[in-house]
């Protein structure tokens, strides 16, 4: 529950899903991210990379859950000054892509930052500025 946007429900939904469910399975949090649907669908061939919009297939209450997590610590982000590395990266993408596709970035670092904290059995500690 230290993790930005991250409150009861979402911490009981990621640890199910994360330690026990369907996206224990998964090496990496990259890979679970794009599970819950939190990566651009890609429509590549030939060398050729093109992305596409958020799928919505997946798993949707999890993934609205930490979009709506997202969007509340992005309100609360712009009305001050950064105070962390990740508010300070927050903010300077909210001003290049608009709030939406920062709550989307901040949810799917959220589940990549989650996937690690419980296959390496940590605690989150945010990095000061």
């Amino acid at each position: 529950m230290r993790l930005e946007g991250v409150g009861i429900l979402n911490a009981i939904h990621l640890f199910i899903d994360l330690s026990s469910g369907e996206l224990a399975r998964f090496r990496s949090g990259k890979d679970a991210a794009a599970c819950i649907g939190l990566t651009p669908t890609q429509h590549s061939s030939g060398g050729k990379v093109s992305l596409g919009k958020i799928s919505r297939r997946r798993n949707t209450t999890l993934r609205s859950l930490l979009i709506t997590g997202a969007m509340a610590v992005i309100q609360q982000v712009v009305k001050r000054d950064p105070k962390t590395s990740k508010d300070h990266w927050l903010k300077a993408l909210i001003e290049r892509q608009g709030k939406k596709c920062a709550a989307v970035a901040l949810a799917n670092k959220t589940v990549r930052t989650a996937f690690s904290l419980i296959n390496n059995k940590t605690e989150y500690k945010a990095v000061l500025l």
